[in-house]
């Protein structure tokens, strides 16, 4: 335990001294960033502004990666992972393998041929680190010093991210207002994995799409891992390279140490304990450690810029996507002022709303359409208050004003305005708040949607029905038969309208009575209504003389128009004229005979 507690002691302090060194230099990079390339960014061109944020996400990169000490990372893995038993081992192996492959006298000669020598040492190193316990060590090393420096670099991109984003407000600032600039900084600190402040603005559907791993710290992890990864695979190559040149050269210069100490070497060995030592000694290893650190960081080093570039392009690509979802919006607050400042306004989850309805505004109205509606406050209620059913409405006729008309006259039943689809049948202007709620009542799609197609004054004249009379008038008719229904309603008198409505809600079929244009246009002629109208709707139970009679007396009266009376008696008049053809002939008979007797007499 107390072992433990050392090694987290001395872990804590490690870090702390690390934090504490790498502080004060990020500070001062952000400071120097600041007062020294922020300007940049407020370039009007767009490749020039995306030089800027790599310009600044580079250099702090570079700040930030500064304090890795690679020796330190290797030196730690080499030792988690043992690395040095497996080359010994190795060594070992290979030692054995070629003493039992190379004769007595091929080994002698390495005492005496310097060429000899060195052939051996190089065929003892490349068994040993070009062997498979080897190269999987050192990838295996390679790996987690890289799963180490890429934590690193994912910390210096986020650190990079505070310059990279004052930059791109920097640049978004000055023409699209706040509102914007700190909603795109936003989206592309999530792509760099940091929160900037609290309450962080969620971004309306449509702004951004991101995926994952696509962002500006995603890409500089996926190039340094795929960097680490290349190097594990080629690094034994280096490694073997490097350390020729010292084995070599010891082997080569330790002949004459040998031939010194001929009591304590075996002759027949050659150079291969030489070999063997200066294999297994820490001056080798500590060369190989140095060219696996120097290695890494040199290709950690050679890719910052390729780093800081992705980031920049993503940084603009952010900006590019969230461009093309508010394009007309931001064109209009480049062109506007007014605009721009209505824009600062304006909530970041209001933003698509915001793109909706200025070009519906646009494609209606034009841009003169904008400037109107931020004046009188259209603009402002049709983003900020409007109920997305009456958008919804606007969206549909494509018209900004019949939404607003629409929520005007349903308020808070603008939903089922909605919802039932009045708004497709009707304008908002034939009805008034309370023929509206009248109809929404009925709670009967068929019947609303049949209605609300009629006439404004005919509508209203039916909404005086019963509910339940009304909606049962509104199914037995069709449409058809609602407006020939409503043609009466428009010429007709209070009082005669009340009575059709009436007789066709108790008995929609009579309506068929009244249906014939020519039957229509002669009640609404009839100088008594009324009485056109009880004609017309009285059921008779076969012929009645009394009630033909009255009916004809008001056609002589000129009470009643003479067409509903044949409409109404066609075969009583049909028998009338028949009897009145027959009397006619009968006097006729009469006053013809005796004058045809009389010019016989003569």
């Amino acid at each position: 335990m107390r072992s433990a507690a050392r090694i987290m002691r001395s872990v804590f302090s490690g870090l702390l001294s690390i934090t504490l060194a790498v502080t004060p230099v990020l500070q001062a990079h952000a400071q120097r960033v600041t007062r020294a390339d922020i300007e940049a960014c407020k370039s009007q061109d767009e490749a020039e502004f995306q030089r800027a944020v790599a310009d600044v996400t580079i250099y702090s990169l570079e700040t930030s990666i500064a304090s890795i000490d690679y020796k330190a990372l290797v030196a730690d893995e080499w030792r988690k992972g043992d690395v040095g038993a497996i080359i010994d081992t190795r060594v070992d192996i290979a030692i054995k393998e070629i003493r039992a492959e190379t004769s007595w006298g091929a080994l002698l000669k390495t005492l005496a041929y310097r060429e000899e020598a060195q052939k051996l040492a190089t065929d003892v190193a490349e068994r040993v680190y070009r062997s498979d316990a080897v190269s999987k060590a050192i990838e295996s090393l390679a790996s987690n010093v890289g799963e180490a420096v890429g934590k690193r670099i994912e910390f210096a991109a986020k650190d990079a991210s505070g310059p990279a984003l004052q930059c791109l407000q920097a640049y978004l600032g000055p023409r699209y207002g706040t509102t914007v600039s700190s909603l795109v900084r936003d989206d592309a600190q999530k792509d760099f994995a940091v929160s900037a402040d609290e309450g962080t603005a969620q971004v309306s559907p449509g702004t951004v799409l991101r995926q994952a791993g696509g962002g500006a710290t995603g890409v500089a992890i996926l190039i340094v891992r795929r960097q680490l990864a290349n190097l594990a695979r080629t690094v034994g190559q280096r490694i073997v390279g490097s350390i020729l040149a010292r084995l070599v050269s010891v082997v080569a210069g330790g002949v004459g140490l040998v031939l010194i100490a001929k009591d304590i070497w075996d002759f027949s060995k050659g150079v291969l304990p030489i070999i063997e030592t200066e294999m297994k000694s820490e001056e080798t290893k500590e060369k190989v450690r140095e060219v696996l650190a120097e290695t890494i960081a040199g290709q950690i080093s050679a890719h910052v810029t390729q780093i800081g570039n992705a980031s920049a392009e993503r940084v603009v690509e952010v900006w590019r996507q969230f461009r093309r979802a508010h394009l007309k919006a931001l064109e209009l607050a480049e062109r506007n002022q007014t605009f721009r400042n209505f824009l600062d306004t304006i909530a970041a989850d209001r933003m698509g709303r915001l793109d909706e309805v200025v070009g519906l505004v646009l494609a209606e109205e034009g841009e003169q359409g904008i400037v109107n509606r931020l004046a009188d406050g259209t603009l402002n209620e049709a983003v900020s208050r409007l109920p997305d059913s009456a958008i919804q409405i606007a969206r549909a006729t494509r018209s900004l004003e019949t939404g607003l008309m629409w929520h005007g006259v349903a308020a808070a039943d603008i939903d089922a305005v909605f919802e039932e689809g009045i708004y497709r049948e009707t304008q908002p202007g034939t009805f008034t708040p309370h023929t509206l709620r009248r109809l929404i009542a009925l709670d009967d799609r068929v019947a609303i949607l049949r209605l609300a197609g009629l006439p404004a004054e005919a509508r209203t004249s039916l909404l005086d029905l019963e509910p339940d009379a009304l909606k049962g008038l509104a199914r037995s008719l069709d449409k058809g038969e609602l407006t020939e229904l409503t043609g009466y309603l428009i010429g007709l008198g209070q009082a005669p309208r009340e009575q059709v409505l009436r007789a066709v809600a108790k008995a929609p079929a009579k309506l068929k009575l009244l249906a014939r244009a020519r039957v229509r246009q002669a009640v609404l002629s009839s100088s008594d209504q009324s009485a056109a109208v009880e004609m017309m709707l009285r059921t008779d139970t076969g012929f009645s003389p009394s009630a033909t009679w009255e009916d004809v007396q008001m056609v002589i009266d000129g009470r009643v128009s003479p067409i509903l009376l044949v409409d109404r008696h066609p075969i009583a008049l049909a028998a009338a004229a028949f009897a009145l053809l027959l009397f006619i002939f009968m006097l006729r008979r009469l006053f013809t005979a005796p004058r045809r007797a009389a010019s016989k007499n003569v």
